[in-house]
């Protein structure tokens, strides 16, 4: 289903893992992950990330993002079943993934873009979601906070594809919230320009 969002490109398929591989990928990935919780620089204070991490892709990938730098964990038989999946429909073959493990829902990511230069000029984002349900919160740049946003739930097994000019016009965040949520993890595969 396209998402229809003036500066973006957006798909979003609902189901694409049916709700018994979902649960199994998120069991799995829980269990064999190597999570760390890594500390960030925000404003000259330093603070831990809100969620859990694992940088995983192709030998020698780095990536870095607010100050944290991360050299490239291999790939496990997970990452490379959900990569193969998701390939055909992106149109592109990813060399890398940012995973977050969510543990309930005081853990979230804040506003960002996916922009960072080793991305390259139109970066397509692959987000894949397992585990609990959570808000996704996109807000244009140019406009102010209440002008022109949008919202959708990423389902337990759903794939979201941000492509085009997405990164440069729009923020998006996992927001917090006070309901109580089971856990979730969200994998971001990319390309690592290099």
């Amino acid at each position: 289903m396209q998402i229809s969002l003036p500066d973006a490109e957006l798909q979003m398929f609902s189901q694409h893992f049916p709700i018994e591989i979902a649960e199994e990928l998120f069991h799995r990935l829980k269990d064999n992950i190597p999570w760390v919780q890594n500390r960030i620089k925000f404003y000259g204070k330093e603070s831990l990330v809100p969620r859990l991490e694992s940088w995983h892709g192709d030998m020698g990938m780095s990536y870095s993002y607010s100050g944290i730098q991360m050299k490239a964990k291999p790939w496990t038989d997970e990452l490379l079943e959900i990569k193969k999946s998701i390939e055909p429909i992106a149109g592109i073959s990813f060399n890398s993934v940012l995973i977050n493990y969510y543990r309930n829902g005081k853990d979230r990511v804040a506003w960002h873009s996916d922009d960072e230069k080793e991305l390259g000029k139109n970066p397509v984002i692959a987000s894949v979601s397992l585990g609990a349900e959570r808000k996704f919160k996109f807000r244009h740049k140019k406009y102010k906070a209440n002008q022109l946003k949008h919202e959708i739930l990423l389902q337990n097994g759903s794939l979201l594809l941000m492509s085009g000019p997405t990164q440069h016009h729009w923020l998006h965040e996992i927001p917090r919230t006070a309901k109580p949520i089971g856990p979730r993890i969200n994998l971001t595969f990319r390309v690592i320009k290099t």
